[in-house]
């Protein structure tokens, strides 16, 4: 869901969208990782620091469709993973693959640099957690 949809006080997205997962930020008393996502989307950022392209020979090792898309940098989802935010793919897990190393180290430093104030973005950086 993106933040102005939170906003809102929407519950969900307007769409399933494939998403990055960057990190495991915490475990639940359950044992469950609470993980940070970062959506992938065909629109193109208005600044081009808020987002990073996914090639096409990545895209298409990933199975995701040939159109252009971009990992969101300026905005991530936080919930317990498996949770009721995942949808079915080809797997059960709903996990499409990993990015290239190099990729997924940009994605990183790229974030980590927006988090921190340190690259002018179009918008700072909001987290929308899971409300449930």
């Amino acid at each position: 869901m993106w933040d102005w949809q939170h906003r809102e006080g929407r519950e969900e997205g307007d769409k399933d969208r494939p998403c990055l997962v960057l990190a495991i930020v915490m475990t639940t008393e359950e044992g469950a990782p609470i993980v940070r996502v970062l959506p992938i989307t065909h629109t193109p950022p208005e600044n081009p620091a808020d987002a990073i392209e996914i090639p096409a020979d990545v895209k298409a090792r990933l199975r995701l469709d040939a159109d252009r898309s971009w990992i969101v940098l300026t905005e991530s989802n936080r919930f317990a993973w498996p949770g009721p935010d995942l949808r079915n793919i080809d797997t059960e897990s709903g996990y499409y693959g990993a990015l290239t190393p190099g990729l997924f180290a940009e994605v990183k430093r790229r974030f980590v640099a927006i988090a921190r104030g340190e690259v002018v973005t179009s918008a700072p950086h909001q987290t929308v957690p899971r409300t449930e």
